[in-house]
């Protein structure tokens, strides 16, 4: 029998919504249909959000618990009245990704399963000059909910200190979102650059609480990730909805919120209703965009001082002013400088002794899976098999990274082992779970754009 099919009537078009009993949030009972009324009943807040940028699909066709893939390209068949904008990569490809601009839009692509929505920090009108500086706090493991917030204060009165407004928001996951809406004049490797003098100067003033440290060993407390200001780098928007379990919302708030806030207290159940009772905290956020002519000269100050570029993530190529893209538990001999970067060898130069990478790290890698879940099993094994090991383990040894595969993530997991007394370390051992994202892809009929293999 053909799937039964809900017709809604949104802004003065008709939206199909597909399998409308399809259960999207198991463990609240929710489905796909619900989805599409929560972002219908916050969809002024929603569109303030996404509203006239392009957008990446991530796509939850068999709800929140379920595997999930990006999609670039806008599907077709498609409505006639779903706009899209060509967008060009560095390759010299080019996608075709969808603007939304009204409810009706909004309703199609949550039908299509994106549970959060994920913009590009630009408008459709201008595709090369952000208008939104992100700052992404992301907690190492162990962090607490009251240090996170603790930053979040810290990073506005930075962005004020500078001339611009902040405009926070929970990320309805482990970490907290502040924005600021700038003038769209400066390129994103400009963005990206005003970003990483913030990240620098917050770490400067809250050393004990936060870090601008790209690599994960070498990060404590809370990291600002500037290179979410790279380009097309996406980040879940105001009032997506998050896959998990109890639905959590990446929720605007007013300053005035933030201490003390519960993220958990912001859900696609309780958030209509706030957003009815109160609005939208962030009506106001297209009012007074803002300069980065200080944070860039303060970008200037740091480089006269020797600080160099900070590292970019393994898919973009490497920058003239960027210290060598390796880890540093994998770096060969050599002083770190107070940035933590290695300078290369003179020409014709050993970097050491021997020439061999020396461990300024005891790194052991777990696991590489499809999925976290596999992942973990795989660590607790690990585990399970070293038990003198465990006690010395302190939360921020033990790194997860979700690692980007062809049109999803997968899981890798790392253990640092330098808490543990030397005689105890295991050596490394073959993987738990050794998963290959690019096992039997043919790399000469792939489109590369955002997929790169590891070398």
């Amino acid at each position: 029998m053909p799937a039964r099919k809900e017709l809604l009537d949104v802004a003065g078009r008709e939206v199909a919504v597909s399998n409308p009993e399809k259960i999207f949030f198991p463990e609240l009972g929710l489905t796909k249909l619900d989805l599409v009324r929560y972002y219908l009943a916050v969809a002024d807040g929603a569109l303030r959000a996404v509203g006239g940028r392009p957008m990446a699909l991530k796509r939850y066709v068999h709800g929140a618990a379920g595997e999930f893939f990006f999609q670039k390209r806008a599907p077709d068949p498609r409505p006639e009245w779903i706009e899209t904008v060509e967008l060009k990569f560095p390759s010299g490809r080019t996608a075709h990704e969808i603007v939304v601009r009204d409810a009706a839009q909004l309703a199609w692509i949550v039908n299509l399963g994106c549970i959060d929505l994920n913009p590009h920090p630009v408008r459709a009108s201008d595709l090369d000059h952000p208008d939104e500086l992100r700052v992404d706090l992301d907690p190492v493991p162990g962090v607490d909910w009251e240090q996170i917030l603790d930053v979040a204060l810290a990073t506005r009165e930075v962005l004020e200190d500078f001339g611009l407004t902040g405009w926070p928001k929970t990320s309805g996951s482990r970490g907290f979102h502040v924005y600021a809406r700038i003038e769209p004049r400066w390129t994103f490797p400009e963005v990206r650059r005003a970003a990483v003098a913030l990240a620098r100067e917050v770490e400067r003033r809250e050393p004990h609480l936060a870090t601008s440290k790209w690599w994960k060993e070498e990060r404590h407390g809370v990291f600002l990730d500037y290179n979410q200001n790279a380009k097309d780098r996406t980040v879940a928007s105001g009032y997506s909805v998050r896959p998990t379990p109890d639905g959590r919302v990446s929720a605007p708030l007013a300053w005035d919120e933030v201490p003390g806030c519960d993220p958990a207290a912001f859900t696609i159940t309780t958030v209509p209703e706030r957003f009815t009772s109160i609005g939208d905290p962030w009506a106001g956020i297209d009012d007074a965009p803002g300069s980065l002519d200080a944070l860039l000269e303060l970008s200037d100050q740091h480089e006269e001082a020797g600080f160099a570029d900070a590292p970019w993530p393994p898919q973009y190529e490497k920058q003239p002013n960027e210290p060598r893209r390796v880890q540093p538990s994998k770096r060969r001999g050599g002083a770190p400088t107070p940035e933590g970067i290695v300078p290369a060898p003179a020409p014709g130069k050993s970097s050491g002794p021997t020439g061999r990478r020396r461990s300024t790290m005891p790194l052991v890698e777990i696991a590489r899976a499809a999925t976290q879940e596999e992942a973990l099993a795989g660590l607790d094994r690990w585990k399970e098999r070293h038990p003198e090991v465990v006690p010395h383990l302190e939360p921020p040894d033990v790194l997860v990274d979700s690692m980007r595969g062809r049109s999803t993530t997968w899981t890798r997991i790392r253990v640092n082992l330098q808490h543990v007394p030397e005689q105890d370390r295991p050596e490394q051992e073959p993987l738990e779970v050794d998963y290959d994202p690019w096992a039997g892809i043919d790399w000469s009929k792939i489109d590369p754009e955002g997929i790169h293999r590891p070398r």
